[in-house]
């Protein structure tokens, strides 16, 4: 398939890395000829320097027989002029945008980006992304890092493993044993920054980083088993009133547990549009490292803080100020990868990677056939795949024991009949079966070969 991919920051090479990883022909377009030549010195890809939306650059770039573009640059008006250029002029039969600005994603304008006005087939926002990411946050706080399966019935957890946890050394086949009824399988650990796919021999230590598929009813009994207590959240303070920070607060009110919300916003102008959208939330204009505020916030009491600003040294202060006030979780939202390792030391219980989700958004569109979603875990390290098995496909009536899965590969779970079953040996996949493998990324294209999975649009 030939992608071009406009914009080369943090998101367009990290998309520009997995499509070329999996042997696509790829270009990389960008006003800065610095992030090219990154982008080719580091990656299997063209580089293109200049603006993507001028029609000249789009086709010296080769649009004129390109299968997709995805317009990612840091403007979102060059992100939908560029798929304008690229529909009109040289017919791209995909088009993907990332969009920032909140009016353009207001569902009364969605007429907007039909084929016959501005066409661009997928929207991507960073922001609203990020927000659902926060939201799973909250709704398991005892993991850093979450998200949603099986239509719902399965949930990855991340777990970081501490001294006290109950099946530290255990070797992992016997934990089959001892919780016969718990569905759910560590799929992956983070041992020393390296993260691997476990065997059924490996075991568990203290500072481990485990990344757990359980069913969601199971959710709770799974981190207890692992030394988590799920508390309730009751009250919540959001420090960062923009975008994010103003959907998180949108979320929780509609939610019938009535949590108690408290935004902290430095900027007046924005402190007071989120005051004004907000109907019980209380709006506090100031800034959130200041621990007067944070108090008057009544921060000590609070179950969660979410720092969420746009800037990562700020949520990461924000964060470690907040706990050392008596906070007992504390969620920041960081840019820079460079700074996950200071999480444990600093005590922030998790983390969100707007780069991240952003990515795995858009890999969910860009691998299309049957693959219903696609989560890119840590530093694009690996990926969750759920996709639904074809007839045709090489795993399609076998038994797990029987399928020949790569090293580096682990089936996490699987949906029959709208029911989640658990991994075994003798568990038969079946056409129609949807199955939620966990890859490194250096197995994903292997992965979807067994799926028999082509990157296909209409």
């Amino acid at each position: 398939m030939k992608v071009i991919i406009c914009g080369a920051g943090q998101v367009g090479w990290q998309i520009a890395r997995h499509l070329a990883s999996e042997k696509n022909d790829v270009t990389v377009v960008d006003n800065n000829p610095e992030l090219v030549r990154r982008a080719t010195d580091t990656l299997d890809v063209q580089g293109i320097s200049g603006f993507a939306s001028y029609p000249d650059i789009l086709e010296r770039a080769g649009a004129q027989d390109a299968d997709m573009i995805i317009a990612a640059t840091h403007s979102d008006e060059v992100n939908m002029v560029t798929c304008q250029v690229a529909h009109s002029v040289f017919a791209v039969q995909r088009k993907i945008a990332r969009l920032r600005g909140q009016s353009y994603l207001n569902a009364i304008y969605t007429d907007l980006f039909r084929r016959d006005h501005l066409p661009i087939d997928v929207v991507i926002s960073p922001e609203r992304e990020v927000a659902e990411a926060a939201l799973q946050r909250l709704a398991a706080p005892a993991a850093f890092d979450t998200e949603s399966f099986l239509g719902g019935n399965a949930q990855l957890l991340g777990i970081a493993i501490d001294d006290d946890c109950p099946v530290i050394n255990t070797p992992l086949r016997q934990l089959s044993d001892l919780f016969s009824t718990l569905k759910a399988i560590v799929v992956g650990i983070r041992r020393g920054g390296t993260l691997f796919v476990p065997s059924a021999n490996d075991r568990i230590f203290p500072d481990d980083e485990c990344y757990v598929m359980t069913e969601t009813s199971d959710m709770a009994r799974t981190l207890e088993i692992f030394g988590k207590t799920q508390g309730k959240l009751e009250r919540v303070v959001i420090i960062g009133g923009g975008n994010v920070g103003l959907a998180v607060a949108r979320a929780l009110e509609t939610r019938t547990d009535r949590i108690r919300v408290r935004v902290i916003e430095r900027d007046r102008d924005i402190a007071e549009n989120a005051a004004d959208a907000l109907e019980r939330t209380i709006v506090l204009n100031g800034d959130g490292l200041d621990s007067s505020l944070l108090e008057e916030a009544n921060i000590g009491n609070a179950d969660a803080v979410l720092a969420v600003t746009d800037d990562d040294k700020t949520n990461l202060l924000a964060a470690v100020r907040a706990k050392g006030l008596g906070c007992k979780m504390a969620i920041c939202l960081t840019n820079d990868p460079t700074l996950v390792p200071l999480m444990g030391p600093l005590d922030i219980d998790a983390y969100i990677n707007p780069r991240a989700t952003t990515v795995s958004s858009i890999l969910r569109h860009i691998r299309h056939g049957r693959v219903r979603s696609v989560y890119s875990i840590g530093d694009a390290e690996a990926e969750v795949i759920e996709a639904q098995v074809l007839t045709t496909s090489p795993i399609a009536g076998k038994q797990l024991k029987d399928i020949d899965f790569p090293e580096g590969v682990l089936v996490g779970g699987v949906l029959k009949d709208g029911k989640m079953s658990k991994p075994r040996a003798d568990l038969r996949i079946e056409d129609g079966d949807i199955v939620a493998i966990f890859a490194m990324a250096s197995q994903v294209a292997e992965v979807e070969v067994l799926l028999q999975v082509s990157i296909d649009f209409f």
